[in-house]
């Protein structure tokens, strides 16, 4: 299909927190504090992208490729550190990323971007790359699917 693994994550992130910013012009805010809403939306964001890092250097350091959209390159499975809890952290700390954002900016309708990107995600990259690395790491990769969630 035209759409799989064509977009970066990091992109279509972006491009969601864009959106989001764009979106308070036109929705209402919660009448909550500014402590409050980055009180609890900083630290969501933060852990997203600490598990988006975490990620990312797991797999520089297992020496395969962190390139979403070069899933072909794939040398290594990597299953352990984060990768023992979800199968796609990256994706998790992009998801939480989302979250937070939406936090701080106090409008509950920009959740819609999150729950967008979890459905863009598994259709247009999870699952082309699970076949993918089906076809190329055979029973080693479908044991670490039995073994861990896809995303949590």
């Amino acid at each position: 299909m035209r759409l799989e693994n064509r977009f970066p994550p990091p992109l279509i992130t972006g491009m969601l927190m864009l959106l989001m910013a764009i979106g308070t012009i036109f929705l209402p805010r919660e009448p909550i504090s500014n402590a409050l809403r980055f009180g609890l939306g900083s630290p969501v964001a933060g852990i997203g992208l600490l598990l988006t890092s975490l990620g990312f250097f797991q797999f520089k350091r297992a020496k395969t490729t962190i390139s979403p959209v070069k899933i072909e390159a794939a040398s290594a499975i990597v299953s352990d550190g984060v990768f023992r809890h979800s199968r796609n952290p990256m994706y998790v700390g992009f998801t939480l990323i989302l979250v937070g954002w939406a936090g701080c900016l106090a409008r509950p309708w920009l959740l819609l971007a999150p729950a967008s990107f979890i459905a863009f995600m598994t259709r247009y990259q999870i699952i082309p790359e699970e076949r993918v690395l089906t076809a190329k790491f055979g029973r080693a990769y479908t044991d670490y699917q039995a073994r861990v969630r896809r995303w949590l």
